[in-house]
């Protein structure tokens, strides 16, 4: 966070989180395939409209390019697929709705469509991030499709738009990266190697103050792996040709991977330092993954507890199929991914449920507010403030006041550069498409930072409009953004529109659920066996805690609301993060032999974990809750209760909404959890008693 010095001898001042935020700026490698590509995208497109005396052709198609470079993410060749296409098939639709509604609606009878319109966009967030993205940019191109004027049939926009979409798709295909000396790797061996460099990391900070970050790197990193990998096995699936002996090798490869990340979240939770040399072993697998070389001698193993017995025996088993040049089909088959969790009827609960609700009546309130007020001031060029709305106010990219203070800057900056090529350049509008390269290519790079996309996207879409025939555009859209946030930072905070606390229990709910359904697989099924449905399980708790913990943040830089208490999340996600490496670590420990939990013990944890996802998301009214266990029989589950005792305890004191049935926040906490908790709150995630028990389970 950045700080302001107070003079000498004095500590600095730290800025409040939400006005650190703004000035934050990602980190990493420039991603210049995707550069490449924004450069090759929607300015040759509307080059070629210009060319063909099609300038329409040019625009549409240059737009379809510039939403489709949002979504071109690092990643698999397949999983470009999913998040360019996907969003691209719905930005489609929504220019075909847009433009349909054009030709029969005109004047303020569109705002009915924009509400509804709006209303499923922000319900539909609350599903995933590719979900989250299409319905934004399915909302985008409505507006699109309402107010700009050009001319053509509904279905002929669309078709254009679509095909500037497919064009940096087949970029994206096409245009790979250049091959490692040590020989070819695809996306999906790249992201296995990115694990283990990944384990490695995590090994070195056992113990230390950066144990906690480095496991959420490795648990993203095995999200990233784990969704390429099926991807590539949904794809064989679909064409109906067997598995190679390259692709079978990759998933019993992953296998190891999982295993042995299972092993390193119970090595994180008992917070014993590793030998320096610790992370060698996973970094020759790395290294074996990406030049197709063996990976030599692993270190020798060190079996002093369980967790650490563990993870050498998985070692051992990882150097055994390492050394195999032919794939173990039945392993193979068994380490293969399941197919993603989650149903229908589930995902449609998430959008019709209270969040989902509630985000699609901020989103639709904003959009139709701000194109209310663009049809009173300006009817013929009305669709930038709304625009502008769609993309501010979506509530899972960031915190509000953040982005509406980007968007202001970086939409004078990019209108300020624009202006100063148009007055030398003005005279005719090939410079245009040279200027929407131009902005393509700066793209992926602006990324880092939200101002910076503003610019570049500014730059790009006033091209089109110039393009278009609308040369005095610039000034007049630097006005409509500054009323579009001012609409959006006001309708945004109404106390009674949406409360920003909604999303991060929701979400910590979900979270809390899955690791229910992970903890509750752990005490019913038998060491060893259904380890494919126990692996999946963990992914999708800790892949629903990780977008907790982004909901958390976001909220913690919020401007300063009535609700308070931001930072009490933060302990909840974290105190939920070490529920699921303790089971991970109670797993190990029956496999090493240890007692399994009486079937009484194990379901009051489950109702406890049951009860306190209920209260955050507000289901029912609670007016007690299930006891847990005042001093475990089993020790496996000793840990587990702690942190759950935290969790409850912090959640009591939660100003959390009122939903649904709920009428105040239920006494969810007893008189004696508080001494418990205190004593297992500690940094590292475990109270020192918990080190004596791990040589006996």
């Amino acid at each position: 966070m950045p700080v302001l010095p107070r003079g000498p001898g004095r500590r600095p001042v730290a800025l409040p989180s939400w006005l650190a935020h703004p000035l934050r700026w990602q980190r990493g490698p420039v991603p210049w395939p995707a550069v490449l590509r924004g450069a090759l995208a929607a300015g040759p497109l509307l080059a070629l409209g210009i060319g063909l005396g099609r300038v329409e052709i040019g625009v549409l198609a240059g737009l379809g390019a510039l939403f489709a470079g949002f979504n071109d993410l690092p990643g698999t060749r397949r999983t470009g697929v999913v998040h360019i296409g996907l969003p691209a098939l719905v930005a489609a639709l929504g220019v075909l709705v847009g433009a349909v509604t054009q030709n029969a609606l005109t004047g303020w009878w569109v705002l009915p469509v924009l509400f509804a319109s709006g209303a499923v966009s922000g319900a539909v967030s609350v599903v995933g991030p590719v979900c989250s993205r299409a319905a934004m940019q399915g909302l985008a191109a409505t507006v699109i499709g309402m107010g700009l004027p050009l001319p053509g049939g509904a279905g002929y926009r669309a078709l254009w738009f679509l095909a500037g979409a497919g064009w940096l798709l087949l970029l994206r295909l096409a245009l790979r990266p250049p091959r490692p000396a040590g020989g070819a790797m695809d996306g999906e061996r790249a992201s296995l190697a990115r694990i283990f460099d990944a384990l490695a990391d995590a090994l070195d900070t056992v113990g230390g103050p950066g144990a906690e970050a480095a496991r959420r790197r490795l648990s993203a990193a095995l999200d990233r792996g784990d969704e390429a990998v099926r991807l590539r096995r949904l794809s064989r699936l679909l064409l109906r040709r067997p598995a190679r002996a390259d692709e079978l090798l990759l998933a019993e490869r992953f296998g190891v991977a999982t295993e042995l990340t299972d092993a390193a979240a119970a090595l994180l939770w008992e917070a014993r330092p590793l030998p320096p040399r610790s992370g060698d072993g996973p970094r020759r697998l790395a290294r074996a993954v990406r030049t197709g070389a063996p990976p030599g001698p692993l270190p020798a193993p060190e079996s002093t507890t369980p967790a650490r017995a563990a993870f050498d025996a998985m070692m051992v088993h990882a150097s055994l199929v390492f050394a195999r040049t032919t794939p173990d089909t039945d392993r193979a088959e068994d380490a293969a991914p399941l197919p993603a969790r989650g149903s229908a009827p589930m995902l449609g609960r998430r959008v019709l449920g209270p969040v989902g609700r509630e985000y699609g009546l901020k989103v639709a309130v904003c959009v139709t507010a701000s194109a209310a007020v663009a049809l009173a001031l300006r009817a013929d060029h009305w669709y930038w403030l709304p625009l502008t709305a769609a993309f501010l106010v979506k509530p899972d990219i960031g915190p509000l006041f953040s982005r509406v203070v980007n968007r202001c800057f970086g939409t004078a900056l990019g209108v300020l550069v624009f202006s100063a090529l148009a007055a030398p350049l003005g005279g005719g509008i090939w410079w245009t498409a040279v200027c929407a390269s131009v902005a393509g290519a700066l793209l992926p790079f602006a990324a880092r930072h939200f101002a910076l996309q503003t610019t570049a996207v500014t730059i790009m879409v006033l091209a089109f409009v110039w393009a278009g025939g609308d040369t005095q555009a610039a000034l007049a859209r630097l006005a409509d953004t500054a009323i579009a946030c001012a609409i959006v930072v006001v309708a945004g905070h109404l106390p009674r529109l949406t409360d920003p606390t909604a999303r991060v229990g929701h979400l910590l709910a979900v979270a809390l659920r899955r690791t229910r359904d992970y903890l509750d697989h752990v005490l019913i099924v038998p060491a060893g066996e259904r380890p494919r449905e126990r692996r999946v399980l963990r992914r999708a708790a800790y892949s629903a805690l990780g977008e907790a913990r982004v909901a958390a943040e976001t909220l913690a830089a919020e401007l300063p609301s009535r609700h308070g208490g931001n930072g009490d999340w933060f302990r909840v996600v974290a105190a939920s993060e070490r529920i699921v490496d303790a089971t991970t670590a109670c797993v190990l420990r029956m496999e090493q032999g240890a007692p399994r939990p009486s079937a009484h013990e194990g379901a009051q944890v489950v109702a406890a974990l049951t009860a306190v996802a209920d209260t955050l998301d507000g289901r029912a009214a609670v007016t007690g809750a299930p006891e847990l266990p005042a001093t475990p029989e089993c020790d496996t589950v000793a840990d587990v209760v702690a942190e759950l005792h935290l969790v409850r305890d912090i959640v009591a004191g939660l100003r959390l909404p009122a939903r649904g049935r709920r009428t105040g926040r239920p006494p969810i906490v007893t008189a004696s959890t508080a001494s418990t908790a205190s004593a297992h709150s500690a940094p590292g995630g475990k109270a020192s008693a918990d080190n004596r028990r791990d040589q006996d389970g």
